[in-house]
């Protein structure tokens, strides 16, 4: 029996979260079938943390919503979070179909303001910045707000970024927790060859941080690291995830292209094979 929140989203999903991983990353590869191109290797190697953000960590409002925030930087890996959203019934499935295409909704970097969607994050590097400002103004209103704000390894190569940093580790913002895309691959090519960002968790602690690495497509490390909202600590916490582009598909993780793939239907078809298998 189908059972609704106060927002009419199906909350009766299953709860186990490999399952729901899964059901995410059939999304995203569904989504760019579609039109043959987008961000899959992005929304594949997400899906596992995504999973344990929107289904554990997070906790639901009364209203439908969620009394913690999520902040996506990294504006292109909205098909992950589409994907996410779907599975929790904010989108259609016919909707997400109109992944990229011409008047959709679902954008490949969405703006603000379309659901799920607290910033425009398509301009790098100032997605943290805003969400430190969220959690700096949680904390002065007294409300106990867990701010997750995601970013690219890629990303770090903004000065902006570590501004932000700063910031975070000077007011000691102990409900914000960074979690790091480190899948070492950007638009130019590999991460560490057009400008290393490593290492990145000493960078994080240095500015006053918490940091450890995790591999943020292992689920026991995932239930191990990534805290649930609610939880203040003494300092801002930063996970530095481990993600491999195209995971769960064997012929994407081989993907030379992975960052964004153009591909005929007969691939995708493959990869929904894959993920069946």
């Amino acid at each position: 029996m189908k059972t609704s929140d106060a927002k009419g989203r199906d909350v009766s999903a299953p709860r186990d979260l490999e399952t729901i991983a899964l059901e995410i990353r059939k999304r995203c590869v569904r989504m760019c079938m579609c039109r043959g191109q987008g961000y899959a290797g992005q929304g594949l190697a997400l899906a596992d943390l995504m999973a344990h953000l929107y289904f554990r960590a997070m906790r639901p409002a009364d209203d439908g919503d969620f009394k913690d925030r999520f902040v996506l930087s990294t504006g292109h890996s909205a098909i992950a979070l589409f994907a996410t959203l779907g599975q929790l019934g904010v989108y259609s499935e016919e909707e997400l179909l109109t992944y990229g295409m011409p008047g959709s909704r679902i954008e490949e970097s969405p703006l603000e303001g379309i659901p799920g969607f607290e910033i425009t994050g398509g301009s790098l590097g100032q997605g943290l910045s805003q969400a430190i400002g969220m959690a700096l103004a949680a904390r002065m209103r007294g409300e106990d707000t867990t701010i997750y704000c995601l970013l690219s390894d890629g990303e770090l190569q903004e000065g902006q970024v570590w501004e932000a940093a700063m910031s975070a580790g000077h007011y000691r913002l102990g409900n914000l927790v960074v979690l790091v895309d480190n899948n070492g691959m950007q638009a130019d090519g590999n991460t560490a060859e057009v400008m290393t960002v490593e290492p990145v968790p000493a960078k994080f602690e240095a500015f006053g941080f918490d940091a450890v690495r995790i591999d943020a497509n292992d689920h026991a490390e995932l239930l191990s690291h990534l805290p649930e909202g609610g939880v203040t600590r003494d300092r801002p916490l930063a996970l530095v995830c481990e993600n491999l582009p195209g995971k769960g598909v064997p012929s994407f993780e081989q993907y030379a292209k992975v960052h964004y793939i153009r591909a005929p239907k007969e691939t995708w078809e493959l990869a929904l094979a894959e993920l069946d298998a």
